[in-house]
């Protein structure tokens, strides 16, 4: 895993601004503690930050190959699974090997096939790659959008990375915010290709986009596609525990300290007796790791989401696969730390926080101390169907998307907003929303003789799968990689994501449950306690201190008239600061990561009048 960066201008000689190619570079420095790297050729540089996983001594970057007389330069983030497999068939055609990197297998795979080499890869990567025999910039993205990767056209070619402040340093890009990225902001959906900062894009997943001296040019290599599902219940149980074993073993390959992330819930409970049965077979144990919080048992409060507290179900899991487990507990002072803040707001690039994105780099960070790859439980709830929303037909069947419908039916009566009412306005966030949902609710393709029923759940898994789990995977992997940690997600494994989207939904809850298909298939590795419980979301710590701190926070910015002010309420703010429930909560955490970005940015937000 590492960071990415690189410039193309055809009407340029990059050599000469080697210092501005560094400074690229040098952003990425969190997520590749490493090494570093720089190649340049004609009208390209490439910039890269490694974190060595596989081959260490012989994984080094920006690589090269030879292709005829060119010399063609890549740089890579991520993990290839497959990588073995394509190495055979590359040496069967011909291709000699210098290092037992994936890196070189991907970059030999685009040297065999050229751009359809993407189709061959299993993986999580973002990747770019200078061919100078069609002075063309090849950028590709995997399929689920695991990986991160933003560019932005400029008058004479491109700028890219693996974050946007690796294109912010390029000082012909200016920081500014538009009325489109503050709506991708402040909505809880996600944009294909859409990015916070005005000029900015996403490479969208599943795409190549190529660049040459005629312009920007997209081509679609994978999209979730409907399809018949001929299996019977047992049948379908049994290849989801084929894949799953196999995805488990393909992840747990690495040249360094891995461990597996336990929350004590279904899916990643199911991983990590997945990885500790295969490690046993090597003579080795697992090593987990659980997030809690200081006086969470004895500050614990049941609620609609979060019926039980995590820990009893970690160490049930734990005892019984024989793990070397670790409690990571965290406390206020760690979670309201305005230094933790600056961070987790610099490795967005945006200002989101809160508790959920401090615990998780805490986690992280502590994490990385003795581990460099983690697997993780994230995104089964999107595959299986198992959030609250998913099982509640009038929630889902509203013209939005659901989550937001979820959550907007329980905030009746409080505080949604901090913004000012003149931004709101301007924003339309409601018509944005509109909008988006319907877009994407295009994109679906119904099955010839599927119900109703069928239909409007298949809707409500795609969208889950196109617009929803992109949110958690890049907050995942900004937290993770901002330490230098590679989180894995197994459950995004294509071949997996494309068979279980296309089970009927009455097969995915055939017990009465969420996540059936799952807890099938993984049951006989689990203790009973965690095949029986319900969907616990990621915990937060429940302590009033914590939303008192952050209340005592924002009357600082109160008193200080900071710039904020101009897009948050001031009396809006005020009134939160004596308000204590869970609105509150969230609005002063929205305010106080606001002006931490303006603070670090110092943005031009444009919005009209």
């Amino acid at each position: 895993m590492c960071g990415i960066t690189g410039w193309v201008a055809y009407r340029q000689d990059l050599e000469g601004q080697r210092a501005v190619v560094d400074a690229m570079t040098e952003t990425m420095s969190c997520r590749g503690p490493d090494a570093r790297g720089t190649w340049y050729a004609r009208h390209v540089a490439l910039g890269h930050r490694r974190l060595a996983v596989i081959d260490l001594p012989g994984g080094e970057q920006p690589m090269t190959t030879e292709v005829g007389d060119a010399t063609l330069g890549m740089v890579y983030s991520g993990e290839v699974y497959n990588y073995t497999e394509l190495r055979d068939e590359l040496r069967r055609r011909g291709h000699p090997f210098t290092t037992d990197s994936d890196t070189e297998v991907v970059l030999r795979a685009y040297a065999e096939w050229g751009t359809a080499f993407a189709e061959r890869l299993n993986g999580m990567y973002a990747l770019a790659i200078w061919d100078p025999r069609n002075e063309t910039l090849v950028m590709v993205r995997d399929r689920m959008g695991i990986k991160p990767f933003f560019y932005y056209p400029t008058a004479d070619g491109v700028l890219f990375g693996s974050e946007p402040k690796a294109i912010l340093a390029n000082p012909a890009v200016p920081a500014v915010v538009e009325v489109d990225g503050l709506r991708e902001l402040l909505t809880v959906s996600k944009t294909p290709g859409a990015a916070l900062w005005a000029g900015m894009h996403e490479v969208e997943p599943g795409t190549v986009v190529t660049v040459d001296r005629n312009g920007v040019h997209a081509n679609v290599y994978w999209r979730l596609e409907t399809k018949r599902h001929v299996d019977d219940q047992d049948t379908t149980v049994a290849h989801i525990r084929e894949l799953l074993d196999d995805i488990t073993r393909r992840q747990l390959v690495a040249d360094v300290p891995k461990c597996v992330l336990l929350s004590g819930g279904l899916d990643s409970s199911a991983i990590t007796a997945l990885a500790a049965g295969q490690l046993a077979e090597e003579g080795r144990k697992v090593r987990s790791f659980a997030v809690d919080f200081v006086g969470q048992e004895e500050n614990f409060q049941p609620d609609e989401l979060r019926g039980t507290p995590d820990t009893p179900y970690v160490h049930d899991v734990a005892d019984l696969v024989r793990s070397q487990h670790s409690d990571i507990v965290l406390d206020n002072t760690a979670l309201t730390d305005p230094e933790i803040r600056r961070k987790v707001v610099r490795a967005n690039d945006a200002p989101l926080g809160g508790d959920i994105f401090g615990s998780l780099y805490l986690l992280f960070s502590a994490i990385r101390e003795q581990s460099t790859v983690a697997l993780s439980g994230e995104s089964a709830d999107e595959v299986f169907g198992g959030y609250l929303w998913f099982h509640d037909p009038e929630v889902r069947n509203k013209p939005i998307f659901p989550w937001i419908a979820y959550l907007a039916s329980r905030r009746s009566g409080s505080q949604t907003h901090v913004l000012r009412k003149d931004v709101l306005k301007q924003l339309d966030l409601g018509g944005h929303l509109r909008d988006r949902y319907a877009e994407a609710v295009r994109e679906v393709e119904r099955l010839d003789g599927e119900s109703d029923d069928e239909w409007a759940m298949r809707k409500v898994c795609y969208l889950h799968l196109t617009r929803m789990v992109r949110i958690l995977l890049d907050r995942k992997d900004r937290m993770s990689m901002a330490v230098g940690l590679e989180v894995r997600v197994p459950f995004c494994d294509h071949r997996l994501v494309e068979y279980v989207y296309n089970t009927p939904w009455s097969m995915k809850t055939f017990d009465g449950h969420e996540k059936s298909l799952l807890r099938a298939a993984t049951q006989d590795v689990l203790p009973q306690s965690v095949v029986d419980r319900r969907k616990s979301p990621y915990p937060q710590t429940q302590d009033p201190a914590y939303v008192a701190t952050l209340a005592g926070q924002v009357r600082e910015l109160l008193a200080e008239r900071h710039p904020v002010f101009e897009l948050v309420d001031r009396d809006s703010a005020q009134q939160l600061t004596t308000a204590a429930d869970g609105s509150a909560r969230r609005l002063l955490e929205q305010t106080l990561s606001l002006a931490t970005w303006l603070d670090l940015y110092q943005p031009e937000i444009k919005l009209p009048r």
